[in-house]
């Protein structure tokens, strides 16, 4: 086969134009002339270059990534690499393709501009180059000059999460192909398909293609298509110079009508099964081109909850949508390990959603794994773009930045592109328009015209805005659409410390109706073995400027909210340590009732995306797991929260329910319901014997007042099944000084965040009695990856509360990361014995430590070599 796909990665050098008197034809001419040049590999932006090369050395230290001069990075810089190609392959046609450049480029190679800046325009521009009369057997030079975004650029951005990259992404941020062919070269397959929502046993499927002939000649040839076993072929003759388009429609191709196909479903529904699409052109008995893709069959619905609320279907199952915001590496130096742990990670915390806002990766592989884990994705763009705070420039208070008309054509072209490299992936079940705003008139047409050609499987997203998201009024007609009306979702926050039971009782801004796309209870600060690793010692405690530098910035800067939150409830931490293990118990307690609130209300929610996932640098706001890829508390209690079948304790009403989240009914379960005062005695011992039908809430237990129950007191939640097996704990801590939200409090500006008047009082937890923690372990090793099981045993007569474990390297004591715990965060009653299994991967020595919040010791052992 002479056609071929190269992906030109590596031995690539990068220089300022500042230091280079040499013109792009002269540079693609001669390699020597980049000899001294910084060497990098594609993808890469201009500052991760020098990261990478140690030019700036740990940019996220400290206030380190402020001394970087960004003056630097306001010139063009230069990218050059060479490649080889045979005698045989350079008779082909060629074709050089960008996936990505941030955000301008003028492209030689061998002496000869293939390309220029009015073609290569804009970072979410996708562009293709004929280069068969450039190209030349041997060597290969091709040079690119990266022109930087600008205010008022539609380019890659950060809002109030972290600080902007110096550089502001300059570079090229996706791959570069070059891609030979015989002369006709297949583009853009695409698989739709359509299933049999009555039962789910039929499938019909359409497969479509574009075929472009690079030649003066005309072209016959049979362009052929194989999913399995099914084989589908037509014969089609393309004039020279010309493009066409093929489709394979069920009604003409009887073979693509499947029975009894595999859909691909979200984690808890089912399966998310995968097929491979295979398509060759040939011509002569010879292959021209040929690709192929992975696609999944399923359907995607929206549909409306009391005419007010957007809600999803897939394969005509109602999904409550639990899920978080992604970012990407501030200076976009994420690797393929590392996004495939964050993607286990969100299976593992039971979340079924990512959201994507304005990044969407510098290739395929989050999407890869998405669709190979069973994560939804909610694509789109960021509010970067709507507020003149971040694009630099003014913007139109309605529509954000996109409203001049050279503006719209160029949005409108990037949305197309990313429609077409993104559309196979079942992952993907809807396309977010816009953010904060809603798109001019104008350009949601154009959005709507490329969903009818490109795209008609899923449905798309005017806003994750909603009615009132700007003004925090409801009835706003800032975020209502001219074209398609109400988005049907909401951004009312809150982003803020909020107490756990807002989330329960609140029916007028974040609250658990509806679909909240983005919300959350604010900072989650990272465990203490990754604070010492961005924070200076001598800067870290007390909380300093150097903390409030790694917040998020504008009303984000500082932790004074979750700060005073803790000093209220916990008490003021004596020292560093004190005030992790409290952070840590708040961020598990703040982040667990708001995703369990809208599972208890399931029959008025329909979705609540968490603010956010993951950390683009170190940060104490917003994260589920920090950027070290560190558990916080907030991970354990999302794990626990969005576990499929489960005892919830509700805030609101003090009752405890039962979820159900699973697409079928289960039965013979016990659900068992304990209550203990702060000194460990036992107050309520009750047991309930029911079953839950499917995708269900079911109120269980109401605890009623108690009498001498102390001011802090807990709850021990157990679910068993019909094999007598424990299959769910919960474990709550709460206070007879119940929370008082002030709704009426003036916060100025900062209007999504609801302050109470009156915290909950949990300072009884620092009277504990200590306890002693034993644990057996053992280790096992499988061929890719390391296991160990630990058996913990309270021994004493009182509740061991909030046991941590921890796996670390047994010389220098840094955490084993990623680390995929069970269950952690957990508590043991008196006497109580627990068994949890973590898998990691770590090739040297390591060791278990064990710590819990009243604990006598903490534990070490050695648990591998």
């Amino acid at each position: 086969m002479n056609c071929l796909k190269i992906e030109l990665k590596k031995d690539w050098k990068i220089q300022s134009s500042k230091y280079v008197p040499k013109t792009g034809d002269q540079l693609s001419l001669k390699s020597s002339l980049t000899e001294n040049w910084i060497p990098t590999q594609i993808p890469s932006t201009v500052l991760g270059t020098l990261v990478e090369n140690n030019i700036y050395k740990d940019p996220y230290y400290g206030k380190n990534l402020k001394d970087i001069p960004t003056e630097q990075f306001t010139v063009p810089w230069w990218y050059t690499t060479s490649f080889q190609i045979s005698e045989e392959h350079a008779e082909l046609n060629a074709s050089l393709n960008f996936d990505g450049i941030n955000y301008k480029a003028n492209v030689w190679l061998n002496g000869k501009q293939i390309a220029d800046s009015n073609a290569i325009n804009g970072a979410y521009r996708i562009t293709s180059f004929d280069i068969s009369n450039a190209i030349t057997s041997g060597k290969n030079i091709l040079a690119i000059e990266i022109i930087p975004p600008k205010p008022g650029d539609f380019s890659t951005g950060f809002v109030d999460w972290n600080p902007s990259p110096p550089d502001g992404n300059m570079g090229i941020f996706r791959p570069v192909t070059l891609h030979l062919h015989e002369g006709v070269k297949i583009k853009n397959p695409f698989v739709q398909s359509k299933v049999d929502l009555n039962n789910l046993n039929h499938a019909a499927l359409t497969v479509s293609a574009e075929l472009q002939n690079a030649t003066n000649l005309s072209i016959s040839g049979i362009l052929i298509g194989q999913i399995e076993n099914i084989r589908f072929e037509q014969k089609v003759t393309i004039a020279a110079n010309a493009s066409m388009f093929i489709e394979y429609n069920p009604a003409a191709y009887p073979q693509l009508n499947l029975d009894n196909p595999r859909l691909w479903w979200p984690i808890h529904l089912g399966n998310p099964d995968l097929y491979n699409l295979e398509v060759q052109f040939i011509v002569n008995d010879k292959i021209s081109d040929a690709t192929e893709i992975k696609f999944g069959i399923r359907e995607v619905e929206d549909y409306w909850l009391d005419d007010i609320h957007r809600g999803y279907k897939i394969n005509g199952k109602k999904v409550l949508i639990k899920g978080a915001g992604w970012t990407d590496d501030l200076l976009l130096m994420d690797t393929h390990e590392n996004i495939e742990a964050q993607v286990k990670y969100v299976k593992q915390m039971n979340l079924n959603t990512i959201r994507l806002e304005g990044f969407w990766g510098k290739d395929h592989k989050l999407y890869d794994l998405c669709d190979e884990y069973g994560i939804l994705l909610m694509v789109g763009w960021s509010c970067h773009w709507e507020h003149e705070i971040h694009m630099g420039v003014p913007v139109n208070e309605r529509f954000g930045g996109v409203y001049k008309p050279e503006d719209i054509d160029h949005v409108a072209q990037a949305w197309e592109d990313q429609v077409i490299w993104l559309r196979n992936h079942p992952s993907i079940f809807v396309w977010t328009v816009a953010s904060d705003k809603v798109p001019i008139t104008e350009l949601e047409q154009k959005y709507i015209d490329s969903f009818a050609k490109y795209d008609p499987t899923r449905p798309y997203l005017n806003s994750t805005g909603g009615v009132g998201s700007d003004q925090h009024v409801i009835g706003s007609e800032d975020v209502i659409s001219e074209i398609s009306g109400s988005s049907g979702v909401k951004m009312l926050g809150p982003y803020a410390y909020t107490a756990p039971v807002y989330w329960f009782t609140d029916t007028n801004f974040g609250g658990a109706y509806g679909f909240n796309t983005e919300t959350g209870p604010g900072a989650q600060v990272p465990q203490l073995e990754s604070l010492k690793k961005f924070i200076p010692e001598d800067r870290l405690w007390p909380i300093s400027d150097v903390w409030n530098y790694h917040c998020g910035r504008y009303e984000f800067a500082d932790l004074s909210r979750f700060t005073a939150a803790i000093n209220e409830r916990y008490g003021a931490p004596a020292n560093l340590q004190d005030f992790d293990k409290k952070a840590q118990a708040m961020n598990y307690e703040l982040m667990r009732p708001m995703f369990e609130a809208f599972q208890v209300h399931k029959n008025r929610s329909t979705g609540i995306i968490q603010w956010m996932l993951n950390a683009a640098w170190p940060k104490m706001y917003w994260q589920l797991y920090d950027y070290y890829l560190m558990p916080t508390g907030a991970f354990y209690a999302t794990q626990k929260a969005c576990s499929p079948l489960h005892l919830v304790y509700n805030y609101g009403d003090h009752k405890i329910y039962a979820i159900n989240d699973y697409s079928y009914t289960v039965e013979n379960l016990r659900a068992r319901v304990r209550i203990y005062d702060i000194d460990s005695k036992l107050h309520v011992d009750k047991t309930i014997d029911f079953s839950i039908s499917e995708d269900t809430f079911h109120p269980l237990y109401e605890i009623e007042n108690l009498d001498n129950l102390s001011s802090t007191y807990f709850i021990d939640l157990r679910l068993i099944n019909d094999a007598n097996r424990e299959i769910d704990t919960n474990f709550y801590w709460l206070s007879t000084k119940e929370e008082t939200l002030d709704y009426e409090a003036d916060l100025g500006e900062f209007a999504f965040h609801t302050p109470s008047k009156v915290y909950a009082d949990f300072s009884l937890l620092n009277t504990l009695n200590k306890v002693n923690i034993a644990a057996d372990y053992n280790f096992d090793k499988t061929q890719d990856q390391q296991q160990v099981t630990v058996t913990l045993t309270n021994t004493g007569s009182k509740i061991a509360f909030l046991v941590n474990l921890k796996l670390e390297d047994k010389n220098s004591r840094e955490p084993i990361l990623p680390i995929f715990w069970e269950d952690n965060f957990i508590s043991l009653l008196p006497g109580e014995q627990r068994t949890l299994q973590a898998t990691f991967k770590h090739r040297a020595a390591a060791v278990l430590k064990i710590e819990a919040w009243n604990s006598n010791n903490i534990s070490y052992g050695e648990i591998s070599n």
